[in-house]
């Protein structure tokens, strides 16, 4: 299925749920992410090289300094989300794409669409978030 054609669609309720069509659209989805998040890794290697010590200002270079660091921290948030990227791939492969670790029911695909990588429904991620303020609470 050429691209072109998965750039003007939106996944329905009205189809059938992960259909061949629907895990086209999200693999193009999630790949073209990766490839974004890859992209602004080599940005970063470009920024970090230049070097800020021969900033006349300490005040501009301490700046500069909060800057890379706050770079570097994003990039690394990053990193970890190519991974869970890549868990997502490997379920569009296996068939298991959309659906809840929990429950093994459909996960919405307006959820999908806004995290592509999520692996919870909604009601489960709530649970979830739920008992993990509770553990913390004790």
């Amino acid at each position: 299925m050429a691209d072109t054609k998965l750039n003007d669609y939106i996944p329905s309720d009205d189809e059938e749920f992960m259909n061949p069509r629907q895990q086209a659209f999200f693999r193009m989805r999630l790949e073209q992410w990766k490839t974004d998040i890859l992209n602004g890794t080599k940005s970063t290697i470009n920024n970090l090289q230049e070097d800020s010590s021969n900033l006349p200002d300490i005040v501009d270079r301490a700046s500069s300094e909060s800057d890379k660091a706050l770079e570097l921290r994003t990039r690394d948030r990053q990193r970890k989300l190519i991974s869970k990227i890549d868990a997502a791939l490997r379920r569009i492969d296996e068939g298991t794409y959309g659906y809840c670790d929990e429950t093994g029911e459909p996960i919405s695909l307006r959820r999908l669409e806004a995290r592509p990588t999520a692996t919870l429904s909604l009601e489960a991620q709530e649970r979830h978030e739920r008992k993990e303020r509770t553990v913390r609470d004790d």
